[in-house]
């Protein structure tokens, strides 16, 4: 029965009635195999395919090969179909990051998202996060320049001091 509670199709009989073994013959036909081919691809014999594709044949109410080739793959299109539903699709895993007793942030496995949604708190030193490699391109270059201009800050106030100091000395 199908889920409006009247009888199943005569076309999802057929495609009930098929084995696998008969399938996977019926696939090789449509890649246009002959009965050799598909013997040697299957390992099998030659009169075991023509008896798989004579049965598949008779299933589907075809009169040859040809046709019982374009019936299986009109069939294959409605039937054989992978059942996806997204309620029981796991989430998408993704890396979170984790403490380690040296106090930096890695990221260390994956975990569900769902698991993990607040952001980490960070404890210690306000530079710890200032030498990752995720940061973007801009920030890359504000950081940069922040970080000369404090060591040229720190040479002028060096040579400020040694020239005061100087000055002191030799006065």
């Amino acid at each position: 029965m199908t889920d409006s509670g009247s009888q199943p199709s005569e076309d999802a009989v057929r495609w009930a009635r098929l084995t696998d073994k008969q399938r996977a013959c019926l696939d090789l036909l449509l890649e246009h195999q002959t009965s050799k081919q598909i013997a040697r691809r299957l390992d099998i014999s030659k009169q075991a395919v023509d008896l798989r594709l004579t049965t598949a044949r008779d299933i589907l109410g075809a009169a040859n090969r040809a046709e019982a080739a374009l019936r299986y793959a009109r069939l294959k299109q409605t039937y054989d179909r992978i059942p996806c539903d997204a309620i029981i699709l796991p989430e998408e895993p993704r890396l979170v990051p984790s403490d380690f007793p040296n106090g930096e942030l890695a990221a260390m496995g994956l975990q569900h998202s769902a698991s993990h949604t607040e952001q980490p708190v960070a404890v210690g030193s306000p530079f710890k996060g200032l030498w990752r490699h995720d940061h973007p391109g801009r920030n890359r270059v504000w950081i940069m320049a922040t970080m000369l201009v404090v060591l040229i800050l720190l040479i002028l106030t060096g040579l400020t001091i040694g020239e005061t100091l100087t000055r002191l000395i030799s006065g």
